[in-house]
């Protein structure tokens, strides 16, 4: 297992992370699987073989359940273990139940800590960006929480680039802790990060983790154009993400996995978590599996490394057009830096610049 620096800080990270959801999960969650605490302890056993060090989870995942059996199943276990969880979504039907008000996160904080059976949170995250309320309060509730020693790291996820940069503005101005991550949906299909999470990562020094790196199975190899569903899937119980724009491109890109995998003799799925690796700024990949064997597969990614030529072949297969105004901004690529180049590079390579 290769172990990544979280961003700019200290920490040292698995690149690959385990993820819980399925752990109790029931109702809305129970479509991504439903493992009891034993089984989910079994699947934690062959993580940690295989050097994995870092759990996600977050509150409102079966409304604390899944925290739950995290708590259950580390219980005794290295505190080398690190756990990540999450607040902002509703865990009740009150009006101050959700959201990112300081009232909201330290009592969340609180509550998540007793549930995991844990003195800290390694990685506390902003699952969802909050409209309503000033990121300077946001922002001193965490800070403070990290002074307490109640949380040791700060992040956020599914926020844009410009919500990010307000947060990371009334940090520097007020003293407070830094996000030292974000976590996002990205995959060789789903490559909008690119436009403005990524370069911002590599702007400010903040990790990517990377949550539902194979789409929920979509880019597994088992859907094929003109071929039944795999029956055991979150997409075909009603999931709906991520959405799907274009169902050709994305059995054009399934092809192309499919077809590296053939010839390495690997899954699908490895080669998507292999291309995810390579990309700039990741520092962590979550991996989440319904069985021994398919979190075995995944796991085994760490040790694929994609050729130059394999790289290219998934590229040119899955490179989004360029919006406005990235698209304008080639026209004068002799003066882009190393955030802009994180997406601009591919189609420099093919334009020559005009000013």
């Amino acid at each position: 297992m290769e172990y990544r620096s979280l961003g700019q800080s200290g920490l040292k990270v698995s690149l690959h992370t385990l993820g819980t959801m399925n752990f109790s999960g029931e109702g809305f969650f129970g479509m991504a699987g439903t493992l009891s605490v034993k089984e989910a302890a079994r699947l934690v056993d062959i993580a940690v073989d295989h050097g994995v060090n870092f759990i996600d989870t977050a509150n409102v995942y079966t409304t604390g359940k899944s925290e739950e059996a995290v708590g259950e199943v580390l219980k005794g276990r290295s505190d080398q273990l690190l756990v990540g969880t999450k607040v902002r979504f509703a865990m009740g039907k009150g009006p101050n139940e959700q959201g990112l008000s300081r009232f909201h996160i330290i009592r969340e904080c609180e509550a998540s800590l007793k549930r995991l059976k844990r003195d800290h949170i390694d990685v506390y995250y902003f699952h969802e960006w909050d409209g309503m309320t000033p990121v300077e309060e946001s922002m001193e509730a965490v800070d403070t929480l990290v002074r307490q020693g109640k949380v040791r790291y700060i992040g956020c996820s599914n926020f844009s680039g410009w919500h990010i940069m307000k947060c990371l503005m009334a940090a520097d101005h007020n003293n407070f802790q830094r996000f030292a991550v974000q976590q996002i949906h990205y995959t060789i299909e789903a490559r909008d990060a690119e436009f403005e999470l990524m370069p911002v990562s590599v702007d400010q020094g903040i990790g990517i983790q990377v949550w539902s790196p194979i789409a929920g199975g979509l880019l597994s190899g088992k859907f094929r154009r003109n071929a039944p569903p795999p029956q055991l899937s979150r997409h075909t119980a009603g999931w709906g993400e991520p959405p799907i724009r274009d169902e050709n491109r994305l059995y054009n890109i399934i092809d192309a996995l499919v077809k590296v995998g053939e010839g390495r003799g690997v899954s699908a799925a490895q080669v998507a978590l292999a291309w995810l690796a390579g990309r700039p700024a990741v520092s962590s990949i979550i991996v989440g599996a319904r069985t021994e064997a398919q979190l075995k597969d995944n796991l085994a990614a760490a040790a694929l490394v994609l050729s130059t030529e394999e790289r290219k072949l998934l590229d040119d297969v899955s490179l989004l057009p360029l919006q406005y105004p990235y698209w304008h901004q080639l026209n004068a690529a002799s003066r882009l830096g190393p955030a802009d180049l994180s997406l601009l590079a591919p189609h420099v390579a093919v334009m020559k610049p005009r000013m």
